[in-house]
């Protein structure tokens, strides 16, 4: 089964370089061999589920480890 998770982290940082909290979550997915869509409001990865079960959690916790007051995520099976 397929994936999709969306996931925005903040706080919001305006025009410049994305803040070390963003930057650290894309490490992340891409750590996981995930290839993300990153846009100014948020980034979106898919992928398969045991890959997406175990990066998930590593993106939270580079995050918050790097700033991230909150973390808006949501996981949906686009095959549904």
């Amino acid at each position: 089964m397929r994936l999709r998770a969306e996931f925005t982290t903040e706080p919001f940082h305006g025009e410049g370089e994305p803040p070390a909290h963003v930057t650290a979550a894309l490490d992340a997915v891409q750590a996981a061999g995930l290839e993300a869509e990153f846009g100014p409001f948020g980034t979106s990865v898919t992928g398969d589920e045991d890959t997406m079960y175990d990066a998930l959690p590593a993106v939270l916790r580079a995050a918050i480890d790097n700033g991230a007051t909150r973390i808006t995520l949501q996981v949906e099976r686009p095959d549904a």
